[in-house]
């Protein structure tokens, strides 16, 4: 139960996580309708060795109705809809169908504080909460604050090629040019140009450390987010990559950048989508590739999920037989093209498999039958079906200009000394000259200075990103374009 709840909040933000979040309408059920539960309720799950701060805002309209979310700060979720509220003299009791959860509780005669249980797949953990007005806010001291010592300028533009618009920050720095330039490239999932995540920025992080040492730095939305069009997930990681393409063309086509010295760093699924760039376009000078991956997708996602569980203390009978299961799934996505077929195979499959959710009302609103259309909508999304049985080796194999792959220790979504030994053999059977390999001690996914490397820790860590990482990188760099 609780690793459930841990890895549905956690891996929406993991590298390849399958996140299946529905929406739901609010219901609302009241005998007694008490004004005194208004407010934010704060309360910490224990899950292992870690505590997992669950907050819970209720709110009562003009027109009398209950409202409520769900906040997990502590793994940067933040909004998930209560979809019931069910208030009976000093009973509480909030489902949340879209993660398949509720909670059960029993208000203090004050009205200070809630005595309850979590509750997933059958299972409970206690969970007492209590009434707080203060928000949670993390100090993110790496996160820069103008008047920066650059130019930062907002852009928007559109590509003929991809039919998309595209809108960005775009950093100059303050004397000399044209100047060299870097492209970030996001990972998986929904990202904003900074690639927020738990509250960090680690893009405005690097954009701000690359502007300062003289390198301008392009950062853009995702395709459906901010300012820019398309749907990600309705994209391909080739879609991607011709976004990134675009963006190049973009910076070309400024005055105050060396169209000779464009570069591309790509994180986690962008250090994927950079190779494909870079084996298409000439313009590519360097590659930077932050916790990328060298071997299949499904390999790394299923070494992601025996790593990660391991850590959260899953029992290996349990962490086999879910492996077992989403390799069932991908051998039935890969028994036929057609999708209505692939679909019906999968809903069969999962129907014996995946455990009804907990909770008369959640049942009850039959959506044991929704969670599994969620996920197969999910896997069967163009965006996984060409995901998940991608290799990169192919594409690493024909990138000529240099490459900096790097990756800590800790990463426990991405297994380090495996995707870099393959990073740096594709390089090699290809040819590539100029290459580095970096392992760096202590570092995590998003390169923090970790104690486990456990997501958990992502947004309870103050650094954003490693200031060691961030100098190898801009080093590297600059010594390359000083060759051009």
């Amino acid at each position: 139960m609780s690793r459930d709840f841990t890895r549905k909040l956690m891996y929406a933000l993991s590298l390849m996580g399958i996140c299946i979040i529905s929406d739901h309408s609010i219901s609302v059920c009241q005998t007694k309708p008490d004004s005194s539960i208004v407010g934010m309720w704060q309360g910490s799950l224990a899950i292992g060795e870690s505590k997992i701060r669950i907050i819970f805002h209720i709110a009562k309209s003009d027109s009398g109705s209950w409202t409520a979310s769900l906040d997990s700060p502590d793994q940067g979720a933040r909004g998930i809809a209560v979809s019931s509220v069910i208030l009976d003299m000093d009973s509480v009791k909030l489902f949340m169908t879209s993660i398949g959860s509720e909670y059960d509780g029993k208000l203090s005669a004050d009205r200070s504080s809630i005595d309850g249980k979590w509750i997933q797949s059958g299972a409970s953990l206690p969970l007492s909460m209590i009434r707080t007005t203060v928000e949670i806010k993390y100090n993110r001291p790496q996160e820069p604050k103008p008047p920066y010592p650059y130019e930062s300028e907002e852009v928007s533009f559109e590509s003929k090629t991809t039919g998309m618009k595209y809108s960005g920050t775009v950093t100059i720095p303050d004397s000399g040019g044209p100047f060299p330039a870097a492209i970030l490239i996001t990972g998986s999932g929904m990202h904003d140009r900074n690639e927020e995540v738990f509250e960090h920025k680690p893009f405005l992080v690097i954009a701000d450390y690359l502007t300062r040492r003289g390198i301008a730095v392009l950062r853009v939305d995702d395709r459906g987010i901010g300012g820019s069009t398309g749907n990600k997930m309705q994209s391909t990681s080739v879609d991607h990559a011709k976004d990134v393409i675009a963006e190049i063309e973009y910076l070309k086509n400024r005055g105050d950048i060396n169209p000779n010295k464009i570069g591309i760093i790509g994180h986690s699924e962008g250090g994927m989508i950079a190779p494909i760039v870079a084996s298409q376009s000439k313009d590519v000078s360097f590659v930077v590739l932050l916790a990328g991956t060298g071997e299949r997708s499904d390999e790394v996602l299923t070494e992601q999920k025996r790593v990660l569980e391991k850590s959260e203390g899953v029992p290996d009978g349990d962490i086999d037989r879910e492996i077992n299961q989403d390799e069932n799934e991908y051998r039935i996505m890969r028994s036929s093209s057609d999708s209505a077929t692939i679909a019906d195979s999968l809903k069969e499959y999962l129907r014996t498999t995946m455990p009804e959710l907990s909770g008369s009302e959640i049942q009850r609103d039959g959506d044991h039958e929704k969670e599994i259309d969620g996920k197969v909508g999910f896997l069967l999304s163009p965006w996984f079906r060409s995901f998940i049985f991608y290799d990169p080796r192919s594409e690493l194999e024909k990138v000529r200009c240099p490459v900096l792959a790097m990756d800590g220790t800790l990463d426990l979504q991405v297994s380090p000394e495996e995707n870099l030994e393959e990073i740096e053999k594709a390089l090699k059977k290809g040819g590539n000259a100029d290459y580095t390999i970096k392992l760096m001690p202590g570092l995590n996914h998003l390169f923090q200075d970790a104690k486990t490397g456990s997501p958990n820790e992502y947004a309870q860590i103050e650094e954003t990103f490693s200031p060691e990482a961030l100098t190898v990188m801009g080093d590297w760099i600059l010594r390359r374009m000083e060759k051009k």
